[in-house]
């Protein structure tokens, strides 16, 4: 079943991006574009239409945070539900995160199905 979402990914690592890209598509999402930091992911916001983002924390240029609160301050943007990917899953990152504004967070590795469980919790909140 194809999703009609548009995706941003936005990460550092091309390997990373493929791997959510490929991840995205087996649970039905096909409409995905990529970041390679959040300095590119909050311009392609900005100029492209983008229904969801999935970002990397800590990247070169503009962290994934930097990007969080970027669209968070932005009262054109600021209603993006956003997830974090990120291999940092210490208790005090995840608190930063969310109040920074992210809806959801996984922590790397990570299966397709539990991709597909976050953002379907992230979509019914938002």
């Amino acid at each position: 079943m194809t999703r009609s979402l548009r995706i941003l990914t936005v990460d550092d690592s091309a390997t990373m991006r493929r791997i959510i890209r490929n991840s995205l598509k087996a649970i039905g999402y096909t409409d995905v574009i990529e970041a390679e930091n959040g300095q590119v992911g909050l311009a392609k916001i900005q100029t492209e239409h983008v229904d969801f983002v999935i970002t990397d924390w800590s990247m070169p240029v503009m962290t994934g945070l930097e990007l969080v609160q970027a669209i968070r301050a932005n009262p054109a943007l600021k209603h993006l539900p956003i997830l974090m990917v990120t291999a940092v899953g210490q208790k005090d990152e995840i608190v930063q995160a969310i109040s920074a504004g992210v809806n959801g967070y996984i922590v790397k590795p990570f299966e397709a199905e539990t991709l597909h469980q976050k953002m379907q919790q992230v979509l019914s909140q938002t």
